[in-house]
């Protein structure tokens, strides 16, 4: 508080002395100039405590114009002529602030510009994407709220993606349910985790005692906090919670810079803050602790998003014209992006961009932004394909389920086979999960759902292979054959046709769609066949040909 006592101070004295006519008679002059100062301190010390804005000179500007013009307003002679030069100034620099968003337009492009490249790489189908909807991990976490103490002082709080352990997790804080309970509870009691990757997993609450949280008050408010260790920092997103290895939470938020004057930002850091004890420190991106994965809050991705696809030829484009201009999807589950893990581990903030004219579904792109250091990469597809948005693909998830009044939630692009594909988790009313929806971006005709994302990818690779597409596994497997006696079958009926799992006696499981091998329906224990197969390393070997013994020969 110490600094807001001491701006707020400086700029009352300046205020009375831009406002009070110094010409008056001196001691009604002294009287006024003392009553303005106490008042303009109690009001801004007000407005710094209540608003936790920033404390830097630049944010004062509004004030300047109106100190000034009242100052204009009440002063006479040559006072009024010197301090109407100040109001013109004053004015002058309201009209730099203002106008600032129509010639800086490019500096945001510039800060924001991507890398490009065609395609992301092909997904490993041995692992399962962490492709729990959130919306579906909170009604668990609040149908588990009866394992918080005292549970009426409290509600969930936002959800966070986080790697721990090397398991994909959701984190979500108990927080306070309004001003009389934090009077009463004084500390959250902890945070809900449950896995990002198994759907059947089930919510399990961590005691931990928090004190400084977003929901808290006076003080103890975490963003208030945050405000009065770091007075000029400029912060932007919401704080979000991480906790480490050990499971202790901490809360995040980003800071950075103005590009110029008070309008856009670029990230430099984060703040970190024991949420125990208060402690307070802050990080560059380049030396942020190993245990955070989202260092850059999602609010700052969707907004570098937007300089990149509406700048690339500066704000007047933007407005009119349009030419290249791409505008990010709005479909994300956080701020408009949605956070993914990629196979390296890390944790990614996926958007697909669309073209500005309405009614078209069709994508232009889509970028991934590394959570931990802002790098950004953006990807135009194969450009001899037109490519399905993250709209068009819930909108296909909407009429399939149209009776059941089923609708998708988290659309993300994944390479599924050398195929850009949508996963979607498909919700009901409640906000259930219900299935897995996979459909090809490029081939919207070719789509499956699934229990699991394992078992929906599975089928996609079936209907992959009975759409001509060229399924390739990693998109580096090798082609095989193999000759042997089926040990296992299970025969099971998807859609029109049959899907095929068998075991020979090499110890290898292999699967394979009557529409690719129709008399494969046929095949019994015992038999003697020929296998023409992908070596994708799968439980479960695609084929591509088998022959039955006896049964093709006729």
């Amino acid at each position: 508080m110490t600094f807001v006592f001491m701006i707020s101070a400086v700029v009352a004295v300046i205020t009375a002395l831009l406002v009070v006519p110094l010409t008056a008679k001196r001691k009604g002059a002294m009287s006024s100039i003392g009553g303005l100062v106490i008042l303009s301190f109690i009001v801004l010390a007000t407005v710094y405590y209540v608003t936790n804005l920033d404390r830097n000179w630049t944010a004062l500007w509004p004030w300047l114009v109106l100190a000034t013009f009242a100052g204009t307003s009440i002063s006479r002679g040559k006072e009024q002529k010197v301090k109407g030069v100040l109001f013109l100034g004053s004015l002058a620099v309201a009209v730099f602030m203002l106008s600032t968003p129509v010639w800086n337009a490019n500096e945001k492009y510039e800060i924001a510009k991507m890398d490009e490249q065609v395609e992301i790489q092909p997904f490993d189908e041995t692992k399962t994407p962490a492709s729990v909807p959130p919306k579906f991990a909170r009604n668990k976490m609040k149908k588990a709220f009866g394992q918080v103490p005292n549970t009426s002082y409290y509600e969930l709080g936002n959800l966070q993606i986080q790697k721990v352990k090397g398991e994909y997790v959701y984190i979500a804080p108990v927080e306070f349910s309004g001003f009389f309970k934090w009077i009463n509870g004084d500390v959250t009691p902890g945070y809900f985790t449950m896995s990002a990757t198994d759907s059947s997993d089930n919510p399990r609450f961590v005691k931990a005692e928090m004190s400084y949280t977003p929901s808290s008050f006076l003080h103890k408010n975490l963003e208030r906090h945050m405000r009065m260790e770091h007075p000029t920092k400029i912060f932007y997103g919401k704080p979000q919670l991480e906790i480490d290895e050990d499971g202790k939470p901490y809360y995040i938020r980003s800071y950075g810079k103005f590009i110029t004057a008070r309008n856009g930002f670029d990230v430099d850091g984060i703040v970190v803050v024991d949420p125990a004890t208060g402690q307070t420190d802050s990080y560059k991106l380049d030396n942020v602790p190993a245990f955070i994965d989202g260092a850059v809050s999602p609010e700052t991705v969707s907004l570098q998003n937007s300089y990149y696809g509406n700048y690339i030829h500066g704000f007047i484009n933007s407005i009119v014209g349009k030419k290249d201009v791409k505008l990010p999807s709005d479909e994300g589950t956080e701020a408009n992006v949605s956070p993914i893990f990629g196979e390296d581990g890390k944790m990614y903030y996926f958007t697909d961009f669309t073209s500005p004219k309405e009614g078209v579904d069709s994508m232009l792109g889509y970028s991934l932004t590394d959570g931990r250091t802002g790098k950004a990469t953006y990807y135009t597809g194969n450009l001899e394909d037109s490519y399905m948005d993250s709209q068009g693909a819930l909108q296909i998830i909407e009429k399939k389920f149209i009776e059941k009044k089923w609708a998708g939630e988290m659309p993300v692009l994944y390479n599924f086979y050398g195929e850009a594909s949508w996963l979607t988790p498909v919700l009901d009313s409640n906000g259930f999960l219900q299935n897995y929806f996979i459909v090809s971006a490029a081939n919207p005709e070719i789509s499956v759902y699934g229990n699991s994302p394992n078992e929906a990818l599975k089928l996609y690779k079936t209907a992959l292979q009975r759409g001509g597409s060229s399924v390739d596994g990693s998109s580096n497997a090798e082609e095989k054959t193999v000759a042997g006696t089926v040990l296992r079958v299970f025969k099971d009926r998807v859609g029109d046709f049959t899907q095929i799992s068998f075991l020979l006696n090499n110890n290898q499981s292999y699967i394979v769609s009557s529409e690719v091998a129709p008399l494969a329906v046929y095949m019994q224990e015992g038999d003697s066949v020929q296998v023409k197969f992908l070596n994708t390393g799968e439980l479960f070997l695609p084929v591509k040909e088998v022959k039955i013994q006896g049964i093709e020969n006729k």
